[in-house]
């Protein structure tokens, strides 16, 4: 008997049917020589120091290093403690007993560095010795299943990327557990969390914020002139731009006086603009947050379900590539789309004789390639399910066909002394544009059309007048724009030689980026404001505190990153690795450790509702320490942290100072002051006395 082991329930369900394993048994389906069962996620999970009977939270006990690091069943919160899921405790049972009794396993967890983790650390905690071999696919249709199962794998294969995933494990176990208790133990109050990733993502945030606070706007001044000739309207803007208005507007009367411009210079270049790659999932969920305003997580969670339904193909990958071999199944896939109505009048417009081989690339491809459709065909999908299927179908059809074309025409007039520019961009070829009807981007080159022109020619000035803009602000970053700097974290470095060892490398992996964004959320480190990620109150505090210390520095998690891609390329070993990140641990738990915080005093306060008993003081609330009163006020208002000043005031006086920057549920800013009345309860008053529950 042989033992198949996936990830949930659902592949495993899709895997029993193509082997005939219909029986269905408690956490398993069996038949025709094979028991198919799953787990969830991770079953099994590193142990957390009070398994190493080590009490949390205390100065002597830091640094914690397991040597060697345990494995225990998942645990869930209850109460106020971590206890074992009987849930993934009765599932691994049910696995143990089943690898007892089997031949050989089949892994077909998915096909990627958590995969493999999660079959690995459940192999391991049951201490099962059995033979494997590793089902590796990349679409979960009947096809490429049924082509992985006669194509399997030796399990030995993957040691070095099961090696992979357990140096990022143990590496985040130790720099998370360790650098969180020592700056809760510093902080005197509190409790805090940092991470090998989320700690320089949440200062990439922070300091973004911080500069576009900071900046320094500067007011300047440009004059824009209008043209007409051959039929055609076009406008040139000065070169110069004027720091005082009242300098640009004697300028301005200068050239009412001439009322005509000259040719100065002109050049006239085509440009080839190639089609964009296929999706990967950073760039799916870049795309998806700037069009359908999607979190990095709803799209990773929609498209892992478009997966599971058949309809594309694996979308935990990091490459925008397919090799040569998968080349004569793109064509198949276009036809396939032309079926669906909304994508018939697209690829009618392709050139099929001429698609653009740029996707392919044997060298780019890593574990999966970059994600495609399969040739199911979906049906009742969600609305958002839909849209994401959609971005991916129609980035499919524009990676293959063929350049742009564009004719780019950069003039220079004259007006006395002064010189104006324009531009010009005519399309020869739409190429790939045609797919959407999308001929330029509009922020970069708008699409412009000029008359013939050549050097010498003089123009007429229908009018002219003086623009007034600004200086502008780093942009606070959005999810989209926070994607692309964890991704692209390597290329910070100033020097050369080491930006190029490791161009492409970042924060994180494609599978781990939404995670790691949601749990700064969790953590109550960052907050959204529509789309902007700000720093709450808290997030700030710890970015002060940690922002010079090595945790939070991207160039350090970059070099983490290719040395886990080095270990999952059996280039480095996993035992290097976890040296020096030991190493660091021990030094960076005493660089927090000997931070001298200044602790905020924590007032103590009578509840206002029993007037009996003190209260409890929490980052979300404050509470009455007597269950049966029960009183409590959540601190975060409308967006807005009530700090231990306003609490005081609050509470002591009824009233706390004015609150600005508050926001309605509609969106809108307002500001107020909360008061409360004999009974505990809370309301606005706002500066013109109006009272709003």
């Amino acid at each position: 008997m042989k033992v198949v082991i996936a990830e949930k329930p659902s592949v495993a369900r899709e895997i029993a049917l193509l082997l005939g394993a219909k029986e269905k048994k408690e956490g398993y389906l069996m038949g025709n020589g094979y028991q198919v069962t799953w787990a969830f996620g991770h079953l099994v999970s590193l142990a957390m120091p009070d398994d190493y009977g080590i009490n949390g939270f205390q100065r002597e006990t830091l640094p914690i290093l397991p040597k060697p690091f345990l494995l225990t069943v998942r645990k869930v919160k209850k109460d106020k403690s971590y206890v074992r899921d009987l849930g993934a405790l009765k599932q691994l049972n049910i696995i143990d007993q089943l690898f007892k009794n089997c031949e050989s396993i089949i892994v077909a967890t998915d096909a990627g560095r958590e995969g493999e983790l999660i079959f690995r650390y459940i192999y391991e905690y049951l201490n099962c010795t059995k033979p494997f071999e590793r089902l590796w696919i990349s679409s979960l249709t009947e096809k490429a299943i049924l082509k992985g199962l006669d194509n399997l794998k030796s399990g030995s294969n993957f040691d070095s990327l099961y090696h992979a995933g357990l140096g990022r494990s143990r590496a985040d176990w130790l720099v998370g557990i360790n650098a969180s208790q020592a700056l809760t133990v510093t902080s005197g109050g509190g409790v805090y969390s940092l991470g090998r990733v989320q700690t320089p993502t949440l200062a990439l945030i922070c300091k973004r914020f911080l500069e576009n606070k900071a900046f320094a706007i500067e007011h300047y001044w440009q004059i824009e002139l209008e043209h007409n000739k051959e039929y055609l309207d076009f406008k040139s803007l000065s070169t110069i731009k004027w720091d005082e208005a009242k300098k640009t507007d004697n300028v301005l009367k200068t050239i009412h006086k001439y009322g005509l411009a000259s040719v100065s210079a002109l050049e006239t270049k085509v440009i080839n603009e190639q089609p964009p790659l296929l999706f990967d999932l950073t760039a799916l969920q870049k795309e998806a947050n700037i069009k359908l305003n999607l979190t990095a997580e709803e799209t990773l969670t929609i498209a892992q379900s478009l997966y599971e339904k058949k309809f594309i193909s694996y979308p935990r990958t990091g490459s925008k590539y397919i090799p040569e071999d998968m080349w004569e199944e793109i064509s198949k896939l276009i036809r396939i789309t032309e079926e669906m109505d909304k994508f018939k009048a697209a690829v009618a417009k392709m050139q099929m004789g001429r698609l653009n081989k740029r996707i392919v690339n044997d060298l780019k491809v890593t574990d999966h390639h970059g994600i495609l459709i399969t040739d199911k065909i979906p049906s009742a999908l969600s609305a958002k399910e839909n849209a994401i299927y959609e971005m991916i179908v129609y980035r499919l059809l524009e990676s293959v066909s063929p350049i742009c074309i564009k004719e780019i025409t950069n003039v220079m007039v004259q007006v006395s002394h002064y010189d104006f520019a324009l531009k010009g961009v005519k399309l020869l070829d739409a190429g790939w544009r045609i797919v959407k009807g999308n001929f330029s981007d509009e922020d970069k080159d708008p699409i412009q059309e000029l008359p013939t022109l050549k050097i010498g020619d003089e123009l007429k000035i229908k009018a002219a007048k003086v623009v007034a803009k600004k200086t502008k602000a780093p942009i606070i970053y959005t999810e989209a724009s926070l994607l692309s700097a964890m991704e692209n974290a390597g290329s910070q470095i100033e020097n050369e030689q080491e930006r190029k060892a490791i161009q492409n490398v970042g924060i994180g992996t494609p599978a781990t980026r939404a995670a790691i964004i949601e749990t700064l959320f969790k953590r109550e480190y960052v907050k959204r404001d529509k789309k902007l990620l700000l720093p709450t109150e808290k997030g700030l505090k710890v970015y002060e505190l940690v922002k010079d210390k090595n945790i939070a520095n991207v160039i350090l998690t970059s070099k983490w990153e290719l040395a886990l891609q080095k270990i999952e390329n059996s280039e480095s070993d996993l035992v290097t690795f976890e040296k020096e990140i030991e190493d660091f641990t021990v030094s960076l738990t005493q660089e927090i450790l000997d931070l001298a915080i200044e602790v905020e005093r924590v007032p103590n306060l009578i509840c206002p509702k029993c007037k009996v008993e003190k209260v409890f003081i929490r980052d979300k609330l404050v509470k009455c320490k007597d269950e049966k009163c029960n009183w409590t006020q959540f601190r975060n208002i409308c967006g807005l942290q009530l700090s231990l000043v306003d609490l005081e005031a609050l509470i002591t006086n009824g009233k706390t100072s004015l609150l600005k920057g508050l926001f309605s549920k509609s969106g809108k800013k307002f500001d107020a002051f909360i008061v409360m009345n004999v009974s505990g309860e809370t309301s606005f008053v706002f500066p013109d006395n109006k009272k709003k529950r």
